[in-house]
């Protein structure tokens, strides 16, 4: 190869070696392009869609403030109504605190003449039964009588008086609800809220006659109690102990595993026994039905009436009133 040829191949090798040389450059400002072509355009996305998101909360904020002006015009056209209504329901809550304050009272009044009639008569009972154990009957009945009639005139009293608180609250309550109708018509009451008030008096004059109800129904019960307690004086607990059908201490001589009934549990946990008399008051624990006799003949026990109940107390048999809790009679040392 000749010199001239050899400087010809290298020109030629340098001149693409050079060509090399300038196309990498070329392809990394091509794959920079690309790049940058592509993160603009995620940009654009990007912010199309927080665009998109604005003009929808724009939306949203307009409707909202459309609903907002909607519900104060509503609230603009119901306030007439409203302050129209408002009196007239402040007196009917007013009417009501009257009227439930007034059966308070007369709950109180009735419950307080009921419990001092209930004192007389237990006072007039052992006073008679005092009188009874002496030999003295004819004394012991006027005693009865005088006490009765002593009950009566304070229950009477009580039920008077509880009456006339009863009635006043009512007439109270009365003028205060008629107040607020005559407000109300003179503001031209509508066809509603006169059905309204109507139906509340309706409602009110129900739970007034639903109250005297239960207030004869008590005075009926404390009638029928004492009656009860009437009849029972009748029946001396002397008398029954001289009556051979009742002769309990030679039936259980003969019949000694029907007065074996088992221990005795107490009401209490750290109750212990305590020997009784008649006049005692009694927990009512101690005469509820678990421990009742309920068939005294069994026992050759004479049968009772009323309030009263056989109880059995350890191995001691009470006659207790159910009503006040007084022992009336006792037998220790009944059961084995």
């Amino acid at each position: 190869m000749t010199f001239k040829e050899l400087l010809t191949a290298g020109s030629a090798s340098g001149l693409a070696l050079a060509m090399a040389l300038i196309a990498l450059p070329s392809q990394a400002a091509a794959a920079a392009a690309v790049t940058a072509t592509a993160t603009a355009d995620a940009s654009a996305a990007v912010a199309a869609q927080d665009r998109q998101q604005r003009r929808q909360a724009r939306q949203e904020r307009r409707g909202n403030r459309g609903q907002a002006r909607e519900n104060r015009r509503q609230r603009a056209a119901v306030a007439p109504q409203r302050a129209q209504r408002a009196p007239q329901v402040r007196n009917e809550r007013r009417a009501d605190r009257v009227e439930r304050r007034g059966d308070r009272r007369a709950n109180r009044a009735d419950n307080r003449s009921e419990r001092r009639a209930n004192r007389v008569e237990r006072r007039g009972d052992r006073r008679a039964d005092n009188l009874r154990d002496r030999g003295a009957d004819r004394r012991a009945n006027r005693v009865d009588r005088r006490t009765d009639r002593r009950a009566d005139r304070i229950e009477n009293r009580g039920d008077r008086r509880a009456n006339r608180i009863d009635r006043r609250s009512e007439r109270r309550a009365d003028r205060i609800e008629n107040r607020g109708d005559r407000r109300a018509q003179w503001r031209n009451q509508d066809y509603r809220d006169a059905r309204r008030a109507q139906d509340r008096r309706d409602y009110r004059q129900d739970r007034r006659e639903a109250r005297r109800d239960y207030r004869q129904d008590r005075r009926e019960y404390r009638r029928d109690r004492r009656e009860a307690r009437r009849d029972y004086r009748q029946w001396n607990r002397n008398q029954w102990r001289n009556d051979r059908r009742y002769n309990w201490r030679s039936y259980r001589n003969s019949n000694r595993g029907i007065f074996r009934i088992g221990r005795y549990y107490s009401p209490y946990r750290n109750y212990s026994y305590r020997r009784l008399s008649i006049g005692f008051t009694l927990g009512s624990l101690f005469y509820s039905n678990r421990y009742w006799i309920n068939d005294p003949w069994q026992y050759r026990l004479p049968e009772v009436y009323g309030p009263y109940r056989w109880v059995r107390y350890y191995d001691d048999v009470l006659l207790v009133n159910t009503y006040t809790g007084e022992v009336v009679d006792v037998i220790h040392d009944f059961f084995w």
